[in-house]
């Protein structure tokens, strides 16, 4: 069923996210499962796709403060590799399809001291 474009009041958007998977993180892997409510993760962007029903966003994505973030507009889970051991942080923030954050979640982790190769 195709969304409807509609100036409805809808229910708040909310996002729920999960802790880094404990498997992948072990092997230097950060994978980030999440879901949204009242929210449908797609690449659309602008001011026709805010008017669509139900609500269509992206997250955007910083991994330890950076200065910059990226897009993530698929209902995949977040997968982020090549992170130094350490601790980390990821801010995950729910935005509209006008880049307004709606809602922000952040997860910290440590990735473990891996053994060097020979």
């Amino acid at each position: 069923m195709a969304p409807a474009v509609s100036a409805a009041p809808q229910p708040a958007a909310h996002l729920v996210v999960g802790q880094p998977l404990a498997g992948p993180l072990s092997a230097g892997l950060v994978v980030i499962t999440f879901r949204t409510e009242s929210l449908k993760i797609v690449p659309v962007y602008g001011a026709t796709a805010s008017q669509v029903v139900p609500r269509l966003g992206h997250l955007h994505i910083t991994v330890d403060d950076g200065p910059w973030h990226w897009l993530h507009a698929s209902e995949e889970p977040i997968i982020i590799q090549g992170l130094p051991s350490g601790p980390h942080r990821v801010l995950i923030e729910l935005a509209d399809a006008n880049h307004k954050i709606l809602e922000a979640e952040t997860r910290a982790f440590d990735i473990p001291q891996r053994p060097a190769s020979h």
